[in-house]
């Protein structure tokens, strides 16, 4: 892993940082694909229960960089162009897809383009205070990639997703709260320790709870029938009851005490 990519670990809470503060972490081909590599690592390591992404120095990622050399996909050992779906698409799909983990997005500053694609993709997102999230794609004559035209109705409902992109607005931590583009807003002089407090809080979970209850979010999002939905749920929660976890979690309730998930 290039160190444009660092990775750490507390406990159960893998931190991916994208680390190029000169850049104010702007997309080049390595950086992106190192992200996807570590969110498919961190989904297939059973020690890992919950994945931060986040960025270095005063910014999350500010989009694509226009100034890196040509394009190249892994996938195809080519041309990006003989990829259709690239890394702009793969955000989406390792973090919501392959990974079955809650993901959080650290926000720390700003996100545009495939940056605000990237934590747009994550499960739930905490932003800096003085974090300025914008779409810009109007302003240079594209269209959303990234994932925004299915994360950013998801998050805000249609008329509101289609009036900050057309209107290429940019909004604030508070903003973004208020807009749906993220669930809690911190001080910017307290923001690593917020994201890292925040993610060890749900390893006070199962990891077993977790990964099924991301599982069924993400699989409604993909379907149209109801039944086959409901099904699934079913699945799922005789899957979740079964665990040593649940089994764990019901003895300490009964005795008023905290419990203690080993992930089996």
């Amino acid at each position: 892993m290039s160190d444009i990519v660092t990775i750490s670990d507390a406990g159960h809470v893998r931190t991916i940082t994208l680390n190029r503060p000169e850049k104010k972490n702007a997309l080049s081909d390595q950086l992106a694909w190192g992200v996807i590599e570590a969110v498919d690592a961190a989904a297939r390591d059973d020690n890992v229960w919950v994945v931060a992404i986040t960025g270095s120095g005063d910014s999350f990622c500010a989009g694509l960089d226009l100034s890196a050399p040509a394009r190249f996909s892994p996938l195809t050992k080519q041309s990006a162009q003989l990829d259709d779906i690239s890394w702009v698409g793969h955000f989406l799909l390792a973090i919501r897809k392959r990974c079955d983990k809650p993901v959080v997005g650290g926000v720390n500053g700003v996100a545009v383009g495939a940056g605000l694609g990237l934590a747009m993709a994550t499960d739930v997102r905490l932003v800096s205070k003085s974090a300025r999230l914008m779409a810009g794609y109007t302003r240079i004559g594209g269209s959303p990639d990234a994932g925004l035209t299915i994360t950013l109705p998801q998050a805000m409902g249609y008329e509101k997703a289609m009036r900050f992109m057309m209107e290429n607005r940019t909004v604030t931590g508070e903003e973004a709260v208020a807009w749906g583009m993220a669930g809690e807003v911190a001080e910017d002089a307290v923001f690593g320790e917020r994201l890292a407090a925040y993610c060890q809080q749900l390893c006070e979970w199962s990891p077993i709870t977790l990964r099924l209850l991301k599982r069924g979010l993400t699989k409604s999002l993909e379907t149209t029938d109801l039944e086959q939905q409901l099904r699934y749920e079913v699945a799922n929660i005789r899957i979740a009851f079964a665990s040593e976890d649940a089994k764990e979690a019901r003895k300490a309730f009964f005795e008023k005490r905290r419990p203690v998930f080993q992930g089996r």
